[in-house]
């Protein structure tokens, strides 16, 4: 009879270990660390690409900008060098999404108010009403950080090439020209390479939540 119990004890060790090594296994398996993608033309619905990029596969970034602030400063891509940002398009006029999407800029601004790795960029799809006094009477009412988020006017056409060609944002509704308007309510989230690794409805607070946990991951790239 002891030499039974003595037997069983030895198997139930044997079977714990086991099992321990197994659920660790599993454990394992499900978190795993999966990077966020990198969003090229070819991946994106065509209404939203440009014709001349629509099919390109690899290599794509934001490109090169040169635009006014707020404070009437000229902010370039060099401002967002080494900086993971979130951008989107807007307008202060706006009466429909704009708010909604403000407002919720404004609250990852809030939660990433500490993190000097993170910035925000909203452009004006309305450069020619939100002027520099505009914008700054906007940033005032919506609570905006000028440390952390820079609301951008300048050459329409620039932006709306920006719009189509960079961030893959909006339809096509022109080049920039006088009656040409863009709206969407697309945010985009950029990595430090200037690479598009998501897009979110700003106007949707489940995907802000996605938005905010995506951040995580993609910092975590940093830290390998």
């Amino acid at each position: 009879m002891l030499s039974f119990f003595k037997d069983y004890k030895i198997f139930a060790l044997v079977f714990g270990v086991i099992s321990i090594i197994i659920i660790a296994l599993i454990y394992n398996t499900l978190n795993v660390y999966q990077p966020l993608p990198v969003y090229q033309p070819a991946m994106i619905s065509t209404e939203l690409v440009d014709s001349t990029i629509q099919h390109q596969k690899k290599y794509h970034k934001i490109a090169d900008f040169s635009l006014i602030n707020q404070n009437g400063k000229t902010i370039t891509h060099q401002d967002y060098n080494n900086k993971i940002y979130i951008a989107d398009f807007f307008f202060t006029t706006c009466q429909t999404i704009c708010p909604i999407m403000t407002n919720h800029m404004a609250e990852i601004q809030n939660k990433i108010m500490d993190d000097n790795d993170i910035m925000l960029l909203s452009h004006s799809v309305t450069p020619d009403i939100d002027s520099v006094a505009q914008l700054k009477r906007y940033a005032l009412k919506k609570g905006v950080n000028d440390k952390k988020w820079n609301l951008v006017t300048g050459d329409k056409k620039e932006i709306y090439k920006l719009a189509r060609k960079s961030y893959l944002a909006v339809k096509d509704h022109g080049d920039g020209g006088p009656f040409d308007m863009i709206h969407t309510e697309n945010f985009m989230l950029i990595d430090k390479k200037r690479q598009i690794r998501g897009f979110y409805d700003g106007t949707n607070t489940k995907d802000i939540d996605r938005l905010l946990n995506d951040i995580v991951i993609l910092k975590k790239e940093y830290t390998k």
